[in-house]
């Protein structure tokens, strides 16, 4: 919650007592849900309103790939525990997951304009993308707008939201492309066909492209080996980083998310790379 929170994009999501809010725009229809800890138990309670029957399947799928609910965290300990640097923070944050973005489009969108700026910085540019290119949500208390389809952007002068230009004319460029072929937006064969794909589109590099794999993708074992706020948790080079966590495989996005929390206290920490 305490990621989600910092960066809840106003109109879009409400992070409040616990609970996270989001609007949606389906089918031409405008709904949102809620989701809160349960009274009772490990699990996740989840309220929906707007969504037609047909559509409940896929939305509850997709949150669960948000909050990353089909992680084994026996599995994954037993992973990281192999490499050195994190046999501290498994004790301290068992069962940590990897916050999940609603689609992969999303992820893109919030991973390029959060290159080389600060958390704050990026929600706010992402809040003004929402308010002038976000579908309308009609009868949804407290938010107002979808998130932006890459339809929506594409053809848009993105500068105005204050993009740089160059960074404006690669975001429309990879909505253009998106748009064009969604099927961009499919998972991978492996990892590395998916990192490839991404880095094939304007403004991704080796960090963009690992970043939106383990967000939007929910990729377990990609890795922004470059991220800053993982260097300075184990202060060693980005090359030693990479050679230490070999030994998580298949779980290296969770040992990046521990990291990062062990740096920042929360997971995970902006958007600021080595190389974007």
């Amino acid at each position: 919650m305490k990621f989600l929170g910092a960066r809840a994009i106003a109109g879009l999501e409400q992070v409040a007592d616990s609970r996270y809010r989001r609007g949606f725009f389906e089918n031409g229809a405008s709904g949102f849900f809620e989701v809160a800890r349960a009274d009772r138990g490990d699990a996740l309670q989840v309220s929906i309103t707007g969504a037609s029957p047909a559509a409940l399947l896929p939305l509850v799928q997709r949150l669960r790939r948000m909050f990353d609910l089909d992680a084994d965290p026996v599995a994954i300990a037993q992973s990281l525990s192999r490499a050195a640097p994190l046999a501290g923070a498994i004790r301290e944050r068992p069962g940590l997951r990897i916050p999940g973005a609603w689609d992969a489009f999303e992820a893109i969108v919030r991973a390029i304009v959060g290159q080389q700026i600060s958390v704050s910085a990026a929600t706010t540019i992402c809040g003004r993308l929402v308010e002038r290119f976000g579908q309308r949500l009609d009868g949804v208390p407290g938010l107002s707008r979808a998130f932006p389809t890459p339809a929506a952007l594409s053809q848009a002068d993105l500068t105005v939201v204050g993009l740089t230009g160059p960074r404006a004319r690669n975001l429309a460029a990879v909505a253009g492309r998106i748009a064009a072929q969604p099927q961009l937006l499919l998972p991978g064969r492996t990892l590395e066909d998916l990192v490839e794909r991404l880095r094939a589109l304007p403004g991704i590099g080796p960090w963009t492209a690992q970043y939106v794999a383990m967000r939007g993708f929910h990729e377990p074992d990609a890795f922004p080996g470059t991220d800053l706020a993982l260097l300075r948790a184990t202060n060693i080079t980005a090359r030693e980083l990479e050679a230490a966590v070999e030994r998580a495989r298949p779980f290296r996005a969770y040992a990046a998310v521990h990291l990062w929390a062990k740096e920042t206290g929360e997971a995970p920490h902006a958007a600021r790379a080595v190389a974007s």
